[in-house]
């Protein structure tokens, strides 16, 4: 996880061509390529806030379908199907379905949390080291809270001592 992390964070440059375009842009109509190239000085600025706000809003909103999405598509399926192996199929596609579900569950924890921390003025920052966690990162990953070094860090303790 950490190398594919590394890799997009390490693949977000700045382009020198949009670098100042968020003054002239609202939040919602930002690229994430617009925001990368933003000058290091304007970090977490309002503009950058709310532009990760709508994000996560976003985020959180297509969850919610997928939520009643799947819970339109079970009622669908809930047929009863003579064949043990099609029916065996009909399970396992509702349980991975579920378990991907319980997984956005806990994402929306997060997003809810990252909200939070924007309402707070503390979001984009490391909970452990107070460093900026960076652009980039965000970007990849809008509901982190760790800068990329200290995540790595815990996944190396996490690897050396386990959970």
């Amino acid at each position: 996880m950490t190398t594919t992390l590394q890799t997009s964070v390490a693949a977000a440059k700045k382009d020198p061509k949009l670098a100042n375009n968020w003054k002239t842009k609202s939040a919602e109509e930002l690229s994430d390529a617009e925001v990368l190239s933003m000058p290091d000085s304007e970090y977490m600025n309002d503009k950058q806030m709310a532009f990760f706000r709508h994000k996560l809003v976003l985020l959180k909103r297509d969850m919610h379908a997928n939520a009643g999405e799947t819970t339109e598509h079970l009622r669908e399926d809930t047929v009863v199907v003579p064949d043990p192996a099609d029916r065996a199929t009909i399970e396992e596609e509702h349980a991975l379905e579920l378990r991907t579900r319980d997984r956005e569950r806990k994402l929306l924890k997060k997003i809810e949390q990252s909200i939070a921390r924007i309402d707070a003025g503390d979001y984009g920052y490391c909970d452990e080291t107070g460093e900026a966690i960076g652009v980039g990162r965000l970007i990849a990953r809008p509901t982190a809270t760790l800068s990329l070094e200290a995540q790595q860090r815990r996944e190396l303790k996490q690897k050396m001592f386990g959970d």
